[in-house]
């Protein structure tokens, strides 16, 4: 049966200051305006929501599940995941046991990315050692999905204490409850999410999408190889961008908050500074941003299906702090105007 095309939002819940004027909210208030927007995801029809994990100054969600949990008591239909839960540096039983309590209270809408993540803070704030950046993933991978799979669990390795029987609690609505894997590009992360039966979030937030098809080809031999069923498994593309009724408001709105964050980032890890220029270029029909009126971003979303023929679309909109009342009317039209023409065009493409 073939998958529903889903489209969704997901945020990391910045906390930095209004680029014109300086202003910063205080935390509150921006988990306040952060329920709001999952609140209005909802009620105008997307699918899905995801939150963010990160352990700094300029983001407030450290514990995903808290805010996705508040969010679940305020929403009916949408579906709630991290994106991601930092598997590395955290206990499984314990993101095991987070999300089924989500999945719990929301009725079976709880899901949960599973990435290494893009900042390194929670490794020495919980005690892990930088050097097992790739055992300490792969590994806890296996105890999570050991967990998903056994109410009492038998599990060895080198990162953690062993079980020998415990039993962990409570067991989800879902069953099974879904596990993605997120990854950026890395050929080994894509071929282990594969060879588990697990699906994957591409996330593509610069260069060209194009050269995500190796990538997302690659996922596809690797998921027949291992003997799973390619129509079993979802694939989403995760991206930045921001919507707008005319699209250089749009471009006018959403640079200069993204400029601020991503240079900041650049001149963490060395990457040269962002331009207007380049900014613009990034949001045209061949770039990684979908910034653009409601009718440009059809038209990408639709293109990139054509490349990758994934079944979900995450859009990162909170890249930087914009005004709420045009964030939530972001929010309106991707769920109102975007989403039902690409969700009718994609139907009517695929195969009766």
């Amino acid at each position: 049966m073939t998958k529903p095309f889903e489209i969704g939002l997901y945020s990391f819940a910045e906390l930095t200051p209004d680029p014109q004027t300086g202003e910063l909210i205080t935390p509150a208030q921006r988990l306040d305006k952060l329920i709001e927007t999952i609140e209005l995801a909802d009620q105008v029809g997307l699918d899905v929501f995801g939150l963010g994990e990160h352990h700094r100054p300029d983001f407030v969600s450290s514990a995903p599940a808290v805010i996705l949990a508040a969010a679940a008591a305020r929403t009916k239909r949408i579906r709630l995941s991290s994106a991601v839960s930092v598997l590395s540096s955290d206990d499984p039983v314990r993101v095991f046991q987070r999300f089924t309590t989500l999945d719990l209270l929301s009725n079976g809408r709880a899901e949960i990315m599973a990435g290494r993540g893009s900042f390194i803070e929670s490794f020495p704030l919980f005690g892990y050692d930088l050097r097992d950046y790739h055992t300490l993933f792969a590994e806890k991978l296996e105890l999570l999905l050991e967990i998903r799979e056994n109410v009492e669990v038998h599990w060895s390795g080198k990162h953690r204490a062993p079980l020998t029987g415990q039993g962990v609690y409570p067991r989800p609505v879902q069953n099974p409850l879904p596990i993605w894997v997120a990854v950026g590009g890395t050929p080994q992360s894509v071929v282990r999410t594969a060879t588990l039966g697990l699906p994957l979030a591409l996330a593509i937030i610069g260069g060209l999408p194009e050269q995500f098809v190796p990538m997302v080809d690659l996922y596809n031999r690797a998921v027949a190889q291992a003997g799973h069923s390619r129509t079993e498994l979802s694939l989403s593309i995760n991206s930045h961008g921001f919507i707008a009724d005319d699209a250089q408001e749009a471009h006018d709105t959403a640079y200069p908050p993204f400029a601020q964050v991503m240079n900041k980032i650049g001149r963490e890890r060395g990457w040269p500074p962002m331009n207007r220029q380049q900014f613009d270029a990034s949001c045209t029909l061949r770039g990684a941003n979908f910034v653009g009126n409601p009718d440009e971003i059809i038209e990408k979303i639709l293109f990139q299906h054509e490349m990758f023929n994934h079944n979900r679309f995450l859009l990162q909109m909170s890249v930087g702090t914009l005004p709420h009342n045009k964030m939530m009317h972001a929010i309106e039209l991707l769920g109102t105007k975007v989403a039902p023409v690409v969700r009718k065009e994609i139907g009517r493409r695929r195969p009766t």
